[in-house]
Formats: C-alpha cells, structure tokens, sequence
C-alpha cells in the first residue's frame, strides 16, 4: 500500500523510512483476527486502545492503520476518541468509498485535520468479500467498484481545491462540492490494489498502487 500524494513515499532508498502500526479496534489476541472465544483476547475498550495507541507514540511509530468493517469499531471515530490521548502519532484511518459520499468525507477529513493539528491519513479500501459489501448494501462487481474510486478521489481532491467543483460522472454527479475550510496539511491517501482496475486507479490519483 503507498501513499499516492507523499513525495517522501517514493522507491528512493534514501527517502524516509515511516513505520506504521495497528489500531485493534476488532479486538486483539495472537492472531490478526482475533478468534471471540480466543483465551488470551482483549476486547477493543478505550482505556485499551488507548494503552496501545499510546505506546505506538513513545515507540516512534508515524502512524497507526485504523481498519474498516464489521468486525471492528467506527475508525473515523475510535481515532477521534484518542486523539486527546496521544499527542503526535497520526491515525491511517481506513475507509469504503463506496459507503460515504465524496464530498462528506472530504468535509469529515477537513475537520478531522484541524481539531487533530494534521494528523489524519486516509486509506481508501475499495475491496472486501461480498458477504461484507452485501451488509452495506454493495452490489457492484471488482472493477466498477474501482471506477467508483476514481471518481470519488476526483471529487475527494476537487472539494479540497478550494473551488468549487461539479462532476458528472457514471458513479457521482456533484454540483459546486466544496467544504468550509481546506485541510492543512490535506491528509496523504493510501491506496491499494493489484488488478489492472486497481493499477488504472493508483496512476490516475497519482501513484502505482501496491499490495
């Protein structure tokens, strides 16, 4: 996965090197999905997440990736909630799409960035099994679900543009998208993705995508 807007997120081996962790906002035990009746499981309470998230900050970690779904908690707002925990660290917050509409997560975002003082990024989860798109209500096959990525990062970008921005497009129609403010910093966008949908995506929004 590569931040498609970083120029420090380039294939120069002298670039930075940023470590990220994991929020567990899905539980935690040995295992990357945690197992309900697993004996060593914790259940993602605050004052957990918080013991974890801080620990990431006093370690060095840049980041932590926030993910998305059913199984876990809201990651828009579990990382808000820790926010007045932490100090530094920023939050990978992961999100569908095809679930939010472009122009309320570019206001989401907008926001997240300023009460945060720039600590948000956002990855951009196209993909999942269909049992867990068909929850939401998610029908669209593997690679108009990645037509509907582009389009939602055009109008994602245009509404931070601070002008006002139409689109009228297979997926969205807007008119005149914008928000109250631009973000400052306007939050680095993780993409990811190994199909020929995805790579047509990634280059589009500026940046191959990997797995």
């Amino acid at each position: 996965m590569r931040d498609t807007s970083d120029p420090t997120m380039s294939a120069d081996p002298m670039s930075p090197l940023k470590l990220h962790w994991f929020l567990p906002t899905g539980g935690d035990s040995r295992d990357l999905v945690p197992d309900a009746d697993h004996p060593h499981r914790r259940e993602p309470t605050f004052d957990y997440l918080a013991t974890v998230a801080r620990a990431a900050e006093q370690l060095g970690f840049e980041a932590m990736l926030t993910p998305t779904g059913t199984a876990c908690e809201d990651a828009w707002l579990a990382t808000a909630a820790l926010l007045g925990e932490t100090e530094r660290i920023k939050f990978l917050v992961a999100f569908r799409p095809g679930l939010v509409s472009p122009t309320l997560a570019a206001q989401m975002a907008s926001t997240y960035q300023r009460l945060s003082d720039g600590r948000l990024l956002m990855n951009v989860v196209t993909g999942a099994d269909t049992s867990e798109l068909a929850r939401f209500g998610d029908w669209l096959d593997h690679d108009r679900r990645y037509e509907r990525t582009g389009e939602f990062l055009e109008i994602l970008r245009g509404a931070w543009s601070g002008q006002p921005f139409d689109r009228d497009g297979e997926h969205y129609r807007v008119a005149a998208a914008t928000t109250r403010r631009m973000p400052d910093p306007i939050p680095p966008i993780y993409f990811g993705g190994a199909s020929p949908a995805a790579e047509a995506v990634g280059g589009a929004v500026g940046g191959a995508p990997s797995t």
